[in-house]
């Protein structure tokens, strides 16, 4: 029996940053900004810095330094990079008994460019993480009290598995889901996140997901206390977050960072935290929100995606103790 087996991606990173990158602004770009270099020439790279990504194995890191007994499945090639992602779950102690190996597709590979302020565009080759499937999943073989989803390419047969585990021992199911998930759109979603006990999202994702506009917070969580019987998380990033559990919705700050380096990851250091939070103590949600924030917060100050995500004895110091919250009832 595991404490908790994530599921979702996994990628080998490179981030390179440069002080000739140059943040652009002009209305051809989707955010209104765009990084820039100089086409045609030789650029010189100031740091190079190789990882381990992708939300099944950062999480499950999460997990596994918070002290639960961890088990992660994604889908690796049978590659340099898939070795590398190995290793990393190894050094975590985190179980790899039920990966996936693809014969066909590489590993999946991010290239992070990051401009000198922290800004980076990252661009992704999704390799075999597109292959992740429900059906080379041993379901009958696992046992966990707690199952955190991630990004799932779109495979609603794996929730559906998680939700049919739920039935027969009372695994309790965290989602956190990917774009492409989303992109499946909310009636495709609908019918399982009544069964989801925490469901974790940014407030622009959630805005679309909806179709509610972005800054009406009380609307959007109205909408998810009508389709969600769990707990809704909702980030915004260092504006902090947003709970509910139906009844009383948390407003929570976030912790100073002594220095801003890398964001790549903080957004799976949050939600594996908050749920690590509930499971040391559930119902809990203040202490849910300080790990959370004390995770995501110590990632961002280090290179690389699972760099800076707190132990549970790191997350006894008084740094970490006291945290902006606010409630009030719904």
């Amino acid at each position: 029996m595991f404490d908790v087996i994530t599921i979702g991606s996994a990628t080998r990173d490179a981030l390179f940053r440069s002080k000739s990158f140059k943040i652009l602004k002009s209305p051809k770009f989707f955010t209104g900004r765009g990084l820039g270099f100089d086409l045609g020439t030789k650029i010189a790279i100031d740091e190079v810095h190789f990882s381990t990504g992708g939300a099944g194995t950062n999480t499950a890191a999460t997990f596994a330094r918070q002290g639960f007994k961890t088990s992660a499945i994604f889908r690796i090639g049978n590659d340099v990079s898939g070795e590398a992602v190995l290793r990393e779950m190894k050094k975590e102690k985190v179980d790899t008994g039920f990966i996936q190996r693809d014969s066909k597709l590489s590993t999946a590979y991010s290239v992070i460019l990051e401009h000198p302020s922290g800004e980076r565009t990252i661009l992704t080759h999704r390799g075999a993480n597109w292959r992740l499937n429900a059906s080379e999943i041993p379901w009958a073989k696992i046992k966990a009290r707690w199952i955190y989803l991630s990004s799932l390419s779109g495979d609603l047969d794996i929730v559906k598995s998680a939700m049919d585990l739920k039935k027969k021992y009372g695994a309790r199911i965290a989602w956190n889901p990917g774009g492409n998930d989303l992109k499946l759109g909310l009636a495709k979603l609908k019918p399982y996140l009544r069964h989801i006990d925490i469901f974790i999202i940014n407030q622009e994702e959630a805005a679309d997901l909806l179709k509610i506009p972005y800054q009406n917070t009380k609307k959007i969580f109205k909408k998810f206390d009508e389709i969600i019987d769990g707990i809704a998380v909702m980030t915004r990033g260092p504006e902090g977050s947003f709970v509910s559990d139906g009844k009383t919705i948390w407003r929570s700050g976030t912790f100073k960072e002594k220095a801003i380096v890398d964001r790549t990851g903080a957004g799976d250091a949050f939600g594996s935290g908050f749920t690590a939070g509930l499971m040391r103590k559930p119902k809990n949600i203040i202490f849910a929100l300080r790990l959370a924030n004390a995770n995501a917060t110590s990632k961002v100050e280090r290179v690389g995606a699972k760099a800076g995500l707190i132990t549970k004895k790191e997350f006894l110091k008084a740094r970490w103790s006291k945290l902006k919250i606010s409630s009030e009832k719904i």
